[in-house]
């Protein structure tokens, strides 16, 4: 099968407009799974989605052009699910099971479209908002980023010839390759791609899939992104992220609505999904907090993904907890996905081998690790640290700790607040980088 030629493609494209997005199926599975939940039971619910940029010294709105970014949007908003998606979501089979999607709900997703946008620009930021239903605003959260992340890639890129775009991609490729060699070398090694959001390129972005079928074969698990699973016959890989405990927090009328909103969370979850799918992400109001809280019933559930704490001081404490709780820790699942490079999953693997089954989400560093390959030094390949996070859920502020800081997001006085209630125990600064 010919490899797709990215550096002519980059140059000689005839769109008139070349859009990023083409399909809604080009989004994280998490998304389609968490999506179903909120459609099925918070349908009256709203939420806003905001744009944060946590690198403040890259000034977005100075490197992407505004009108460049509105027509991406607009062309985003023009999508619909096709026929041959819908048949594929309808009858594949995910996390081992199949029809793991209503018929009322694909009904309903066969007429999707993402709402409107709000979009101004403020000292050298965009100021990207979407405001809606959740079940309609929280879609924009990944064609959004993967939108504004290419933009700034293409801006970098603008005054390229074809043979200085020849050299970046060698150079580019072969940095990647040499990672996949150091992973050849880890036996058992269970690893998917998770860098749909702050990707280069989605051209990039599929090559770095095939690369990984080939490079490492079986210990390639599969990509979250829904139409690279689709396109390339491979597991489409997710379960659920920040947003739904910190919606559940902002609708909480009471401190003891608050507290328990991460673990209602779960029940919900529960009621749709089970086995692999039941997966504990620990560390939206600080990990201490929820495992100090947390119910006996979710030491039942498959597995942890620790996101925000040092990958094995944060998996240590998991372990510990098990334990605690009459568990085998070989018995279940640490998924590591936070800002993950080839040495960070070296160390991991070769410190929880033989003690609890491992997989690893690599996003940002493998979709979108460029530096050092241009020709000359170009700061706008480097990768930044972008989300767009829940900003507030029927008109009340939503907020995310995390176990670092750097990641917390909110009004601060909301944020004083949940510290108030959740506590700051193990909750430790790091850089952010991506």
């Amino acid at each position: 099968m010919p490899k797709t030629d990215i550096a002519r493609r980059v140059y000689n494209h005839t769109w008139k407009l070349d859009p990023i997005v083409r399909s809604l199926l080009d989004t994280d599975f998490y998304k389609l799974l968490m999506l179903q939940m909120i459609w099925g039971l918070y349908p009256r619910v709203n939420a806003t989605f905001s744009l944060i940029n946590r690198t403040t010294s890259v000034r977005l709105a100075d490197e992407i052009d505004e009108g460049e970014l509105r027509a991406q949007l607009d062309h985003a908003r023009t999508l619909r699910f096709s026929k041959k998606e819908m048949i594929w979501l309808a009858g594949n089979s995910f996390a081992g099971r199949t029809q793991i999607f209503e018929p009322d709900f694909l009904a309903w997703l066969s007429h999707f479209k993402l709402p409107e946008y709000e979009l101004v620009h403020r000292d050298g930021q965009y100021d990207l908002t979407f405001h809606g239903p959740w079940m309609e605003t929280t879609m924009w959260e990944i064609p959004a980023l993967a939108i504004i992340n290419e933009l700034r890639s293409r801006a970098a890129m603008k005054g390229y010839g074809p043979f200085t775009l020849d050299v970046l991609y060698a150079r580019a490729k072969a940095k990647m390759w040499s990672k996949v060699e150091r992973l050849q070398q880890l036996p058992g090694l269970r690893i998917s791609d998770f860098g749909t959001r702050r990707r280069h390129s989605f051209l990039w972005q599929r090559w770095c899939v095939e690369a990984l079928k080939e490079g490492i074969g079986p210990a390639f698990s599969g990509t979250s992104n829904v139409l690279l699973a689709m396109d390339n016959d491979l597991e489409a890989l997710g379960t659920n992220a920040h947003e739904l405990p910190m919606v559940l927090a902002a609708l909480a009328k009471s401190e003891a609505e608050l507290r328990a909103a991460p673990y209602k969370v779960l029940e919900d979850w529960q009621r749709y999904y089970a086995g692999n799918l039941l997966i504990v992400l620990p560390d939206s109001f600080g990990s201490a907090a929820f495992l100090r809280n947390a119910p006996d019933w979710v030491a039942d559930w498959t597995g942890f993904r620790p996101d925000s704490a040092p990958p094995i001081e944060g998996g240590e404490k998991i372990l510990h907890w098990w334990r605690r709780h009459g568990k085998d820790p070989r018995e279940k699942l640490l998924i590591f996905s936070d800002a993950l490079d080839v040495e960070t999953i070296e160390a991991t693997y070769k410190h929880f081998e033989g003690k609890v089954r491992m997989s690893f989400g690599w996003g940002t560093n493998l979709t979108n690790d460029f530096e050092g390959c241009a020709p000359e030094y170009n700061p706008g390949l480097n990768a930044i640290s972008l989300v767009c996070k829940v900003s507030d859920a029927n008109g009340r502020p939503a907020v995310k700790l995390s176990d670092n800081p750097r990641k917390a997001t909110g009004e601060p006085e909301e944020v004083a607040r949940y510290l108030r209630i959740f506590g700051e125990e193990d909750r430790v600064e790091l850089a952010v980088k991506v």
